[in-house]
């Protein structure tokens, strides 16, 4: 930026730090039209309107339809199905070994964090602190009380993992999320060391739940939409609060805060979308395209100015590297590509047109053309079928695909040729790494099945929908497995649990149902956990028995001890019923001496 080289100059004359400090905030299923700067006419959001009132602000932004796919595209510049993440279950949400993410590039040179939602992975090395973050405050899985994260947890007083440790904690999640965020922010502040904070959140996703007050705020409305708001309401409150402390430490001049979504909306969709189509998983751009405000003010991105040339997560790491001046030493060929020149307000650029693509696969293996959208500036080709054009229809009301066959054929020929150069890699299984000294005690959970529809939330668990299958479907034969690497030959001790290891509850027991919190929906823990008639453990390596033992009433876990040689296994422990087979739930697996 013309600019930029001067301001930073004079900054660091004054503290001695020229790097900008950056942070992300991304909100769970807050779509584009859950905002009362872009139209909506209910809901309340000053700290967000105020921050859009002084960014740059691309209006033609666009992410995956569902949660882990965006945040794998926001963190590496690649397109979410080449780094193996296409849904956000079955072991199709962790990031692949080989992706460099944001946190990793900039470690050298920043102090890094995360905070709130991962969602890429929960083992080594898919985590975030293996993924360049070294404060991590987190959930497990896609959301507080899913099924890896800490038992019993629901969105108030909750636990956490604090790199890596079990930490309890008082408060609304998001709060919680905020107040570490901002510890870590004071103290890189403290140290006058360049800072990147990603705050990434779990709400509003379902459950939806919040605090009393911001329920009150919407007592007009329905349940739903009051609690969904009410969210939204105390995330805004939580910006605020963050930016006033960047301000009282003297750092907002040199700090790149930037808000932005993972999806379309879940729930708002029916009181205001934006005139768009679609919503959360659709591939029309009520599903994918979502806020992006950029607030920088030495580099002049402090005032409103709207850009509506056609971005994509993909382009969000290669643009903070570029502005930060952060080397690309891993050499990474990134999908997406810088916007610097694009968002400097003393720049202007012909911006050459360019097609984009977005799906929602929420399969095991992609599917060709599965709910895809091939995007220009002018057009949106839906399924490779349905043409748009996006300018003159914002709606996706009227498909052209009739009069505009070369259109529809370039499209798909681009189309063609990204599924070609992708469709390889889709066989290359993430795999959880076992007996690696950054994770000597790996906990495996139902949340990463492969093979068969998992339980992902701990209300599953609770009530054993897994019992015959997650669908209620007769199952004797358990089919799902997780996808392993095993990292050296040597004895190992497995363990089988059905209720999560830190519950310590015997396996065939029942658990009353535990309290619920505010808010339109029912806590996962609210369910009674259902008693089950287990006799036997198996212990399954690659569809073989290896060893069964009789599980007592009060046998809180089956442990069995297994020679493993080095290489790739498929580890499905299973239970034994009247029935036929259920999965363990969770299973843990260490490396003896």
């Amino acid at each position: 930026m013309k600019l930029l080289s001067c301001f930073l100059s004079l900054i660091a004359m004054a503290s001695g730090q020229s790097r900008p400090n950056v942070v992300i905030v991304i909100t769970d299923d807050q779509g584009y039209g859950d905002l009362a700067c872009h139209g909506n006419p209910v809901i309340k959001t000053p700290n967000l309107d105020k921050l859009y009132s002084e960014s740059t602000v691309l209006t033609d932004y666009h992410v995956a339809p569902t949660c882990s796919p965006t945040r794998a595209a926001l963190l590496s510049g690649h397109w979410t199905n080449r780094t193996g993440v296409w849904h956000t279950i079955m072991g199709r949400s962790m990031i692949r070994e080989n992706e460099v993410t944001l946190g990793q590039h900039f470690q050298k040179d920043y102090a890094t964090a995360m905070f709130g939602k991962w969602h890429l992975g929960d083992n080594y090395p898919y985590r975030p602190e293996d993924r360049g973050f070294e404060e991590v405050y987190r959930h497990g899985g896609g959301g507080v009380g899913q099924t890896p994260d800490v038992w019993d947890n629901a969105y108030f007083d909750g636990a956490y993992f604090h790199n890596g440790q079990i930490e309890k904690a008082k408060g609304f999640c998001t709060d919680v999320f905020f107040d570490q965020a901002n510890n870590f922010i004071r103290k890189a502040a403290t140290k006058n060391e360049p800072f990147l904070a990603y705050i990434s959140l779990n709400a509003p996703h379902g459950p939806i739940h919040c605090p009393q007050k911001y329920l009150d705020l919407y007592k007009d409305q329905n349940a739903n939409i009051a609690s969904f708001f009410g969210m939204i309401t105390n995330i805004d409150d939580n910006v605020g609060r963050t930016r006033k402390l960047l301000s009282d430490l003297g750092i907002a001049q040199n700090t790149i805060f930037i808000f932005t979504t993972d999806n379309g909306t879940a729930s708002g969709a029916n009181v205001f979308n934006a005139g768009m189509k679609g919503k959360k998983g659709s591939p029309y751009d009520g599903g994918h395209r979502v806020p992006m405000f950029i607030h920088w003010p030495a580099a002049g991105l402090n005032k409103h100015r709207k850009i509506d040339t056609l971005t994509h997560a993909i382009d969000f790491v290669p643009t903070l590297m570029d502005v930060c001046e952060v080397p690309n030493t891993a050499e990474v060929k990134f999908d997406g590509v810088s916007l610097k020149s694009l968002i400097d307000p003393d720049t202007k650029v012909q911006w050459p047109d360019r097609f984009i693509i977005t799906d929602s696969q929420r399969v095991i293996d992609p599917i060709k053309w599965r709910q895809s959208s091939v995007m220009s500036q002018q057009y949106r080709l839906i399924n490779g079928k349905e043409l748009y054009d996006i300018k003159a229809d914002p709606g996706q009301e009227k498909d052209i695909a009739g009069s505009n066959p070369d259109q529809v054929e370039k499209m798909r020929r681009f189309y063609e040729a990204w599924w070609t150069e992708l469709e390889p890699t889709f066989s290359k299984t993430t795999e959880i790494y076992l007996g690696h000294p950054n994770d000597p005690v790996s906990t495996l959970t139902a949340h990463d099945w492969l093979n068969t529809g998992p339980p992902w939330n701990q209300g599953h668990i609770r009530k054993a929908n897994a019992y015959g299958n997650v669908n209620h479907k007769k199952q004797k034969e358990h089919k799902g497995y997780w996808a392993v690497k095993v990292i050296a030959d040597g004895t190992y001790k497995i363990s089988a649990y059905r209720w999560a290891p830190e519950a310590n509850h015997p396996i065939t027991s029942g658990l009353p149902a535990g309290k619920n919190v505010p808010g339109a929906s029912k806590a996962f823990r609210t369910n009674v956990g259902t008693t089950l008639p287990i006799t036997q453990a198996t212990l399954r390596l690659n569809g073989e028995d290896l060893e069964q033992k009789p599980v007592g009433e009060k046998d809180t876990r089956i442990t069995f001890t297994a020679k493993l040689t080095k290489g790739s296994h498929q580890l499905s422990p299973v239970f034994l019923t009247d029935k036929g087979e259920i999965g363990a739930y969770y299973v843990t697996v260490e490396k003896q001496p």
